[in-house]
């Protein structure tokens, strides 16, 4: 796996430092799921056994040094300021990103082709997921108003993990004209680059530095990636996670 600058490897991962912040993008690998889960599922609501994904959770969370924050995530646009971490036998709140100001808290989302974003600023970090559906509704723009609200300082940086790219991310007239405004910047024939569409809205969010891994997780190696298309619907997911230094 080669990464661009200054992403880095950290074990089976992948790592980058924003101001104030480091973010981690999760492969797939070193977790206890089997089969088309395997192995580092992170996610519930998928048809992996329940006891596997807590454990998986459970041993990232120690890996890293901090408790995780996550919501239902339904494609929209509300973005969540906790304070305490999400219990893992409760229902979370309906919510695509997670904002939090206290150290030792972890904001975290769950992917398998929409895009994990984070957002590092001094004081405060957050961690978005940004589909097509979300990024037509405004959940980057969103983030880094929430971000500011718990009390981000200072310039703000946004790194866009793995998710699907513009070589392989093939839509209908319908996503398309969502964003046609954004015209040759965003369509490559029936290819749609939603990671130009998000750094394009991130930079008019006033965000500073948009870092993207350039990482598209439909076309790269089945092992290292979660991909809800490539896999037709029978996958894990993959997890995006921010925490402040």
């Amino acid at each position: 796996m080669r990464l661009p600058s200054p992403f880095r490897i950290a074990g089976e991962h992948v790592e980058i430092d924003l101001n104030g912040a480091t973010a981690l993008f999760t492969t797939r690998r070193g977790g206890f799921s089997s089969g088309p889960y395997a192995s580092l599922n992170l996610g519930r609501l998928t048809g992996d056994d329940a006891e596997a994904v807590r454990q998986n959770r459970e041993a990232l969370s120690q890996q890293l040094g901090v408790k995780l924050l996550y919501g239902r995530q339904v494609h929209g646009n509300h973005v969540a300021i906790a304070q305490a971490p999400t219990p893992q036998e409760s229902a979370p709140e309906d919510a695509d990103g997670q904002v939090t100001a206290d150290c030792g808290l972890a904001p975290m989302v769950l992917t398998a082709d929409c895009l994990p974003v984070a957002l590092g600023g001094e004081g405060a970090v957050a961690m978005l997921h940004a589909g097509w559906r979300g990024l037509a509704g405004g959940v980057l723009e969103e983030g880094v108003r929430m971000l500011r609200e718990a009390g981000a300082s200072g310039p703000i940086d946004a790194a866009i993990g793995p998710g699907a790219g513009p070589c392989c991310y093939q839509v209908g007239e319908e996503v398309q004209g969502a964003f046609a405004s954004y015209g040759e910047l965003a369509r490559r024939g029936q290819k749609l680059d939603i990671k130009a569409i998000a750094r394009q809205q991130l930079e008019r969010a006033e965000v500073e530095r948009v870092h993207d891994v350039g990482l598209c997780t439909i076309c790269s190696d089945p092992a290292l990636f979660y991909s809800h298309r490539r896999d037709h619907g029978l996958t894990g997911r993959q997890a995006g996670i921010a925490w402040l230094k």
